[in-house]
């Protein structure tokens, strides 16, 4: 009993020790890590007083800090990565570069408030912690830690190999070239309508997730969400909650929609509505119904700029709103 006690021992140490401090995958995670990693290091080069944009990959690809910086007169970081990144992780990063009278404007996926505690512990954030980022690891709940130890296995192992070995050999990520790339802001560029045209069929049949009104206000997301708020008002920085944008044809409903205003007025924040409560025509999409295409990134980034704006005018002296 000893033996296969000490045994099983042996093989989670050396579980662990393997995708704490061997594996890696520097195509699949390595691309969203050293995307977090930029839109920090901005932000601590911008300082503050600014605008944080965070969401899901909603925000890179439906916003443009490049256009709404001029217009707001403050620099503006847009740290948007991932649905998957847990919010957790997300805040926990952003909260040391966060300052008295920066502004957090949150357009988060429909599904960011609904995801549960156990998707949220075996994340992709948990493989990047558990390799190169055990700090934030370590300041998180214990569950976390848990997630992180079990969020890989076999294929992942694999998987890691191959990675590992393509990187090493210079293999060329072929994403920009299909889907855009990151600028200096943040936002997701290039991802063209010309480019969205290969995928005017996907965006045809795609059939957008809109949770229950209930479901948003019991998610763990939600809860996510809400302390958030809660510290941002005892360190003098505001949160603006709003829409992300999704198809015209397949809308929220009332009540959902009044779940989400709900998260934030409830809790000490603000909300931002535009007119057309963020709600586009399927062309306006470039791969998926959170994503708009580049020309209507900037239509929109204007809009909520100006609406921004309106919430607060010192920030637009410039722009004469």
């Amino acid at each position: 009993m000893r033996r296969v006690l000490a045994a099983c021992i042996a093989s989670l140490l050396l579980y662990a020790t393997a995708f704490a401090i061997i594996l890696d995958r520097p195509l699949a995670l390595g691309f969203l890590r050293a995307e977090i990693e930029a839109k920090l290091a901005r932000a601590a080069a911008v300082g503050s007083p600014k605008l944080v944009i965070l969401s899901g990959s909603n925000g890179p690809y439906s916003h443009r800090c490049q256009v709404m910086e001029p217009q707001l007169n403050r620099p503006c970081v847009n740290g948007g990565v991932a649905v998957g990144i847990g919010l957790d992780y997300l805040f926990a990063r952003w909260k040391p570069l966060l300052h008295p009278g920066d502004i957090v404007y949150l357009p988060m996926e429909e599904a960011q408030y609904v995801r549960s505690r156990e998707a949220t512990a075996v994340g992709p954030d948990a493989a990047i912690m558990l390799r190169h980022d055990r700090a934030t690891l370590a300041a998180l709940p214990e569950d976390r830690w848990a997630g992180a130890l079990f969020a890989s296995g076999p294929r992942g192992a694999v998987m890691s190999l191959i990675e590992m070995a393509l990187d090493a050999g210079g293999f060329h990520d072929p994403r920009a070239a299909v889907t855009g790339e990151t600028n200096a802001w943040g936002d997701h560029v290039g991802h063209t309508a010309q480019l969205a045209s290969f995928n005017t069929a996907v965006l045809a049949a795609a059939v957008p997730y809109h949770p229950s009104a209930a479901a948003i206000r019991d998610g763990y997301g939600t809860q996510l969400i809400a302390a958030f708020i809660g510290w941002a008002q005892s360190h003098g920085v505001r949160v603006i909650g709003g829409l992300p944008t999704g198809f015209a044809d397949s809308p929220m409903t009332e009540a959902e929609l009044q779940a989400i205003r709900s998260v934030y007025l409830q809790t000490g924040g603000s909300f931002l509505e535009l007119g057309n409560r963020s709600r586009y025509p399927r062309e306006a999409f470039f791969d998926t119904p959170d994503h708009l295409n580049e020309m209507w990134q900037i239509r929109h980034s204007i809009a909520v700029a100006r609406a921004l704006a309106q919430q607060n005018r010192p920030l637009a002296s410039r722009a004469g709103f």
